[in-house]
Formats: C-alpha cells, structure tokens, sequence
C-alpha cells in the first residue's frame, strides 16, 4: 500500500508519494505533474483533468472548474454569487439551498454539487497514483487553506470519502509547505527556534504563515490570508484590454463566455512573459469575435500600475502577518516562496521591503504543498517507516462554546479556543445541569463564512443526581487532527458514598485507577500546557489531543474549584472519614446539527459515484470497441485472395462505415464486438496466409545458414581442429544424420513453396520452419558446446624454483638438472617428488 499527499488548488492539482529514497511527484497520463481542476461531461462519460481542460472553449456548458471555492456553501452565499460571475456553467439552487452545476449527463440534465465535483477530481487523482505506484492507494493527506472554515473543511471530507479516499489528516497549505521545508533540514537549532516566513501566492489566495523550527519540530506561529491570486491580475488585465478592443473594434468581449476565457488564456501567458521581461509584449488572437482579429501590448509597469490595489492588499497581508506573529525582523531567519503567482517581480519587491528579507526559492514552487502533505502521511501511516518529525499546527479562528439553561440552571459560554491555538487540542468543560441542554459552539470572530455558528450539540439522559441536585457533566470540546471544532464527548459523573469496611488507604484497583485517571489528568495538562494553552510538545504519529479542564456553573462560567482538585480530596489518604465518596463517568448521548452530510446522505452519494466510475469503465470499453471496429480494414492484403473473396469483404467494410455513422453511432460493446469478430473470421485465414508468404523466405535462409554451420563444425572435425579433440566420432554422426534429415526436409518443402499460388494456404508453415531450425541448432550446439575436461594435476614445483627454471621445466617436460637444484634450491619439501641423477 501505498500513500500520497494532494495539494487540491484552485486550477489544479499535484500528488506526491512517499517512496523509498524519498518524496516523488507523480505524472498523469499526459506525463504531466499538474492536473487541471476541472470536469467535464461529454454524452455517456466523464473527462476529468487534463482532457477537460483541453476541451473546455469547445463544451464550456458542460465542463466545471473552480469549485473548489464553494465547498460547503449555499447558494445564496454572496462569496457564491460573486464567484459564479468567473463560471460560464449554468448553476441552479438546490432543493436544501446547496449549489448545483447544470450539465448534461448520460443524455439528460443532472445536477452536481461542488463537493460530488471534487469527489469526481479525487477519483481520478486516486487512480492517476494507483497507475503510477503499481500500486493500492488509500491513505492521504490532503492540503486546504489556512483559511478554511468548519464548513469547508467538512465538505472536503465528504468529497474524499465519496471517491473512497481514507484521510488520516487535513492539513493546512502552510504548514504542509513548513513541513516540506524543515524536514530535510540538518542544521536546525535545538534551543533557540529559527523563525521562517512562508508566503504562498496562488491561483485564488494568498497566504503567509511564521513558524518556528527546532531540531526535529515545527511549531507554526501565526497566519494571515487574502482572497486574491493569479487570477484576480489577470481579470485587471482582461478588463483593461477588453475596453481597448471596445474602443478600437467595437466588440465587447465580456458579452460572449468563450471569447472571455480565450483571452484570459492569452493574458495568463501574457502575464508569465512579463515576469522575465519589462520590455513591451505583444498580445494577438486571431478571429476574437466576429471573426475579428485582434492585437495590442503591454509591459511590465503597466501591469503594475493596472494591479495596484490588489499589490496593496499583499502588502497589507503581509504587515498583518507580522503585527499577529509578535516577531522583530531581527528574528525573522528568511522568508520561503511558494505558488506560481509570488513569480511576479512586484510581489517579491513587497516581500523585501516588508521583512526586511530576499524572497528565497529553497523550495519548488508548485510542489511544495504537495510534497508536505506527503511527508505528513508518511509519518503517520503504518504502512511506511520515516523518522519522527513533531509538527504542531494552529486554529486561525476563534472558538466559543455557549449552553443554554432553564429554571435556576442559568446559561453561560466561555471562549475555548483564541486565535492561533495550537491544534489538535481538547478543553473539558464541567457543568452543573438537572436536565437536558444544548451546547452551541460558534466562532467568536468574523471568518469568511455567512454563519458564525459551527454547530449545535443536545447532551441527553441528563438527571438529578440522589439528592436531586444537579449532576456534574463533563463535555469534550475538540480540535481535531483535520482542524475541525466539535464537542467529541459528554459524560455524567456518577458520585456515590460507600461503607469502608478497611483503613481508608486501602482501595481496590479500579478505584484507585480512577482517582488516580481523574488527578493525573490535570496534573498532565499543567506538565504539557505553557502559559499560553499551548503544547509543549505534540506527536503528529498519533495526532494525539492534549487536554485543559475548564470548570464551570450557571453562577460562575468561568469559576469554581476544579473537579478533578475534589475528587483528588475525596480520596486523600488522611481522612479520618467511614464513608469514601466513588465516582465513575457514564457516557452521555448527543444529538447535533454540523456542516456536512449526514451519514445516509453521503453513503447514497458514494454509491451514486462508485456507479458512475463503472460507467465511465464501460463507456470507455465500449468507445475502444468501437474504435477497433473503425480502424478495422483490409490493408495490403489483395494478392493474397481471390477477387470475388476480396470484393464481398470490401463491401462489407463499406456497408460497416455506413453503419457506423447512422444507426451504429451509439450501439452497445457486444455489437461492436460481435460485427468485430464477423470480420476477423474472414479476414483472420488472409491475415495468416500473407504472414506465412511474407516471412517464410527469411525463415528459408535462416535455416540454411544453421545447415551451413552444422556442415562447417563437422568439417572441422573431420580435419583434427584442436578445439574439438575432446569430442567424439559418435557425436559428430549424429550431426551429420541431422543434418541430412533438416537438408531433405527442406528441399522438399522449399520446392512446394516456391511452386504455391499466393491466394492458397502456404504449404509451409513459418512455425514449422521455427522448429526445423530449433532442432538443429540444439543438436549442433549440444556437442560443440561442451567444454573440455580439466587437465590432470600436475607435481608442485620447488618454492624457491626461479621462474626462469620454471618455464624451462614446463617448456620440455624433464626434470630440474641436478646443479641447477643445488644452486637454486636450498630445501625441498618432503611431499616433492623429484628424479635426481
């Protein structure tokens, strides 16, 4: 199994994967890393990513991009109103208020939401992976803004989950970017933290984070963001130029869609030019409008003059950053770049003089996000080993919680998370209720959402405890791994007073666990929370919570003695009491209204694309099919059938592309199959006939060259060639009887050959020839293949023999003279044999 990190933008998409020896980025089946945010629907399929993009001037009604921007929106949202102004597909409000896209499908009008538009993308990144890896792809990471909301953040969920993705995190853009940065990183200090600023510039946002980085960790500070890219200079530019073509041809080019994004395109390429050059730089289309050529420039200090109040809010972003972040500049170690929009001079120009500090580019710009993501994955999947690196991360938005209250239960709320909290993290809160209540948890900020609410929790079965006063009730507020708010848990503490039948230390082992569970969970929040509620030190493996106890009354929302503090006294080993109070948490249900889909609604929507993607299979077999039968035709095959054979075939083929174009257009796979093998049973014997015609020459003269051969070693033999003395008269019979068997074999069948007519079955068979050849050349090669036998030992010569004496010795044979041993040996070794005169 594999796992990737999804960097999910506005125009499009990067997936990287963790593989050994490192993080790769994976291409499509363009060979491209990028793939387009886009979807289109053409009759009976989908086309997803590049393929959509390239069709998209010629079927603008029926192909979506930008969505990503409406996940977990309605349709009355005016962020949605102003966005649908940039999007030629028609859009409906839906039946629950959600947005629908208008495109025709399976030959009717269907509507799609934004989140089942992403959940299309997710499929086909899936198995772009899955086709790249050789692999299973389940476990992901997906990259989202910093500045996403409970309600995007849900919608992007439910997207995954319909394409069968398993998220282990949701992960912020400029931590992902952090993370990508810090962990290759070897010279990280381990006390004092080094201070980086990230600035990612895309397509719709611009975002800005600090973080602080020690050996082995990352601790993000603070983040600012603005709603404006790439595309907001290019929509400046697309204004002026289009009031210069209104002046000098009277043609208003916002009034035709496809005319409009046609001159985007060329501006985006404008806009790229210019980055590298400030000369002026042509802009041409030809046959714009009204089959009306159109042409003008541009340079670079035009477009900054244009773009000037968007250059503004950049730096006003950036200056945010700092005020939020408490850094001096001094402290700032450099400022990371990231997105194809900080590409643009005037931004880097802003970076320097805002921080003090070049725009550097250690990282890849349009893969940096994606690679983070992966990095986060690998870390926390089992199913890949890397080392630990802590990633601590932050909620941008404040959080409150407000309860109601009846009788003399009075409501209250209390702010459970500021801004830039660390995340994930838990606050337990403790109330005193006699009866049901419902929790509200909203944001106590503006965001960039309509409704501040995230959601709202009724805890049930809530009762007066024996005295009938209220019962203490636990709730769980959570920021979860994927920066989502909830209230994850509610409990009733249960309290009662028992008889102690022994000394008072003495307490059996649940009861002493519980005590000890209930004090020790303070005392683990004091150790691991500094003074500003953050961790210290957080395990991304396991994206574990660290947890505050907040206590609270209908009086007092934000007093009173903490519980875990009474019940550490309850059980104090000093007391002289006969009676210890016990206590136990129980559970509590909830009912709750959130974002997102509830759990039938998103299954029936995971269905509905499970039968889409098999449709989308069956379609495209059934277009292959189709294709086949198309490409199907006679080819050079004439002279190897008879004509009134080849006429009745060829009418045939002319009747099938009249087929094909009338009632054949939309037919099933079994019927183009079917036609399919019609034909190629009259066609497959010609198909065989040309093939044996064609290439039994060569497989003749390949067979005489191995006769040849075998004939050449038998020769040889025959002649006392040395290289063959090891061989014998038996096995070189057998190479001649061989020989003269291939030899008949062939004089007879190369005959019939030669004499066959070209519109009959060939008398020879190239597979038959194949064998002939194998036999032989097995025969011949099994014998003077063999190698010969090693030669027998021969004496040990003397250790202190000259080489002179010792070549002399192997040259004739004898033996070492008498005074030559004498005078070069001076002992020999009892086990040499020598004659000695």
């Amino acid at each position: 199994m594999s796992v990737i990190g999804i960097d999910f933008g506005n125009e499009s998409c990067f997936v990287a994967a963790a593989k050994a020896g490192g993080i790769e980025t994976l291409a499509n089946d363009y060979s491209l890393r990028a793939t387009p945010s886009c979807v289109a629907f053409d009759g009976k399929k989908r086309i997803i990513g590049v393929a959509a993009k390239n069709q998209q001037v010629t079927n603008m009604k029926n192909t979506v991009s930008g969505f990503k921007r409406l996940l977990g929106r309605k349709f009355n949202d005016p962020h949605v109103q102003h966005e649908l102004n940039n999007i030629p597909t028609k859009v409906e409000q839906m039946s629950d208020g959600g947005i629908g896209f208008c495109v025709n499908y399976l030959d009717q009008q269907q509507l799609f939401t934004p989140e089942q538009l992403t959940a299309m993308l997710f499929t086909k990144l899936k198995e772009t992976s899955t086709h790249a890896l050789q692999a299973q792809v389940n476990d992901c990471v997906i990259a989202c803004p910093v500045y996403f909301t409970n309600a995007e953040r849900k919608a992007l969920l439910d997207a995954a989950q319909i394409a069968g993705l398993n998220v282990l995190r949701l992960m912020n853009e400029t931590t992902a970017t952090a993370l990508s940065y810090g962990f290759y990183k070897q010279d990280l200090p381990d006390d004092k933290p080094r201070n980086v600023i990230f600035v990612d510039c895309g397509n719709s946002s611009l975002q800005v984070s600090a973080c602080a980085f020690t050996k082995g960790k990352l601790k993000m500070l603070a983040s600012s963001w603005d709603q404006i890219g790439g595309r907001d200079f290019d929509a400046a530019m697309a204004e002026y130029f289009a009031k210069e073509f209104m002046d000098r041809y009277k043609i208003n080019a916002k009034s035709n869609p496809r005319s409009w994004l046609r001159l985007l395109t060329e501006i985006e390429k404008l806009k790229k030019q210019m980055s590298a050059n400030s000369t002026k730089l042509p802009l041409a289309i030809e046959c714009f409008m009204d089959d009306i050529d159109v042409s003008s420039s541009m340079q670079r200090s035009q477009m900054e003059e244009l773009c000037g109040p968007l250059l503004k809010r950049v730096e006003a972003t950036f200056k945010k950053l700092l005020v939020e972040s408490k850094l001096p500049l001094e402290e700032i170690h450099s400022v990371e770049i990231v997105g194809g929009s900080t590409r643009i001079p005037s931004i880097k120009l802003i970076i320097e003089q805002v921080f003090g500090k070049p725009a550097r580019t250690t990282l890849n710009q349009d893969e940096a996000v994606s690679r983070g993501a992966a990095l986060q994955c690998a870390i926390m999947s089992p199913a890949v080993r890397v080392r630990e690196f802590g990633v601590t991360d932050i909620q941008n938005y404040s959080v409150k919680v407000t309860w109601d209250g009846e009788d003399s239960m009075g409501g209250g709320g209390i702010e459970v998370f500021p801004t830039f909290h660390a995340a994930p993290f838990s606050r337990l809160l403790t109330l005193n209720r006699k009866e049901p209540f419902t929790m509200t948890v909203q944001y106590a900020q503006p965001v960039p959402y309509p409704d501040l609410i995230i959601g709202r929790w009724t805890i049930k079965d809530i009762k007066p405890n024996e005295r009938g006063e209220p019962s203490e009730v636990k709730v769980k507020v959570r920021i979860n791994h994927h920066g989502i708010v909830l209230i994850s848990s509610a409990s009733l503490v249960d309290k009662k007073e028992v008889e102690e039948s022994s000394s008072n230390s003495q307490l059996n082992e649940p009861q002493a666990n519980s005590a000890e569970q209930l004090n020790s969970g303070q005392d683990q929040s004091q150790n691991q929370i500094n003074n500003a509620g953050e961790p210290m030190d957080v395990s991304q493996e396991a994206c574990k919570d660290y947890e505050e106890e907040y206590n609270t009354t209908a009086s007092s929302p934000q007093g009173g003695q903490g519980f875990a503090q009474r019940v550490k006294g309850w059980f104090s080993s000093g007391t002289s009491e006969k009676k210890k109070k016990l206590s136990k948490l129980i559970d509590l249900p909830m009912d709750y209204q959130t974002h997102g889909y509830l759990p039938n609604e998103l299954n029936n929507l995971t269905q509905l694309e499970a039968k889409m993607v098999a449709n989308d299979a069956k379609e495209t077999k059934r277009v292959d099919a189709k294709n086949a039968l198309e490409e199907f035709g006679d080819g050079p095959l004439e002279r190897y059938v008879v004509s009134s054979a080849r006429d009745s075939i060829c009418n045939q083929l002319n009747d099938l592309e009249d087929w094909l174009y009338e009632d054949g257009e939309d037919c099933d796979h079994d019927t183009y199959v079917d036609k399919l093998k019609s034909l190629q049973n009259q066609t497959n014997p010609i198909k065989e006939r040309a093939n044996d015609y064609e290439f039994c020459p060569a497989a003749f003269d390949e067979l005489k060259q191995a006769l040849a051969f075998a004939r050449t070693a038998h020769s040889e033999f025959k002649k006392g060639v040395p290289k063959y003395d090891h061989l014998t008269e038996t096995e070189f019979m057998n190479i001649s009887e061989t020989t003269e068997k291939v030899q008949k074999w062939l004089d007879i069948n190369l005959a019939k050959f030669s004499q066959a007519a070209r519109t009959t079955d060939s008398p020879v068979k190239i597979n038959e020839i194949r064998h002939e050849i194998q036999t032989l050349t097995t025969c011949v090669n099994s014998v003077i293949n063999r190698p010969k036998p090693k030669p027998a030992s021969k004496p040990t010569p003397a250790k202190d023999m000259t080489g002179t004496d010792q070549q002399q010795q192997q040259h004739n044979g004898e033996n070492v003279d008498k005074k030559t041993e004498s005078a070069h040996t001076n002992s020999v070794p009892e086990d040499s044999t020598m004659d000695v005169d």
